[in-house]
């Protein structure tokens, strides 16, 4: 697509284009004094919320137990997920590498094997 004067489009200004001057205009936006106090006064909010929380928590050892154990649940229903989805996921892959022809499943099968292998070595990398 054309664009520029003679097309009745705006041509968009060096300065606009300019990263230099964007990253100037952003840094003045995100430390403008406003911006700046707004920020820490949430920040003190969160701090007292949580000690608050954490006080409560304290107080209560059956609450800091049930809320252990809710967190320990939930940590291992999305293992569990993740865990259906990769079963899922293979049996899509079978059920994909089963309906091409012959000629072509040797091919597809090691491709396949090759991008799992990618992909579960970048993870591996991740989280280690």
């Amino acid at each position: 697509m054309i664009s520029g004067p003679a097309m009745g489009c705006p041509m968009p200004s060096d300065e606009a284009t300019n990263p230099i001057d964007q990253f100037l205009r952003s840094s003045k936006q995100l430390f403008t004094p406003e911006n700046l106090v707004a920020d820490a006064a949430m920040d003190i909010v969160r701090n007292e919320v949580r000690q608050h929380l954490e006080r409560k928590i304290r107080e209560d050892p059956a609450l800091a137990r049930e809320l252990k154990d809710a967190v320990k649940e939930l940590l291992e229903a999305r293992a569990m997920e993740y865990s259906a989805i990769i079963r899922v996921s293979a049996a899509i892959a079978r059920l994909g590498i089963g309906s091409v022809p012959e000629a072509m499943k040797d091919k597809l099968a090691k491709e396949l094997a090759s991008f799992v292998s990618r992909e579960l070595s970048a993870v591996v990398d991740k989280t280690l």
